[in-house]
């Protein structure tokens, strides 16, 4: 499975990536020194790939991308206590993303939400 998400500006979504989440890029370097296509392991069987927005544009054809601030979805990252969502939401803050939800436990689980660098919503939860 890949997740595709579409991006504004390479270096900055590359060195957000690992900062905020310790992903790991995969694959052939660019000239750049990122690899294209920009790529980061989640797991063996699931990847997440970032695709310039004119790019992301190409590959949907005629349908349109969601308009910024539109969420379509939101990414979730499991964390292990709720001193590790505390962590985690803090991290991606520092590394450039924008606190949405401070974290706050809700019925269902401890979570804080947060918007990447290109407004894709993640959230970490804990139960």
């Amino acid at each position: 499975m890949i997740i595709s998400l579409p991006i504004e500006d390479r270096p900055r979504s590359y060195a957000f990536y690992q900062e905020a989440f310790g992903f790991k890029p995969v694959g052939e370097l660019a000239e750049d020194g990122i690899p294209e296509p920009l790529q980061f392991a989640l797991t063996d069987d699931v990847r997440l790939m970032l695709i310039p927005t004119g790019g992301f544009g190409w590959v949907l054809g005629d349908q349109p991308a969601a308009p910024a601030g539109t969420s379509e979805c939101i990414l979730s990252v499991h964390a292990d206590s709720e001193s590790a969502v505390d962590a985690l939401a803090a991290k991606a803050v520092a590394a450039g993303a924008e606190l949405v939800t401070a974290p706050i436990r809700k019925p269902w689980a401890y979570i804080a939400t947060f918007t990447d660098p290109d407004g894709h919503l993640w959230m970490v939860e804990t139960a």
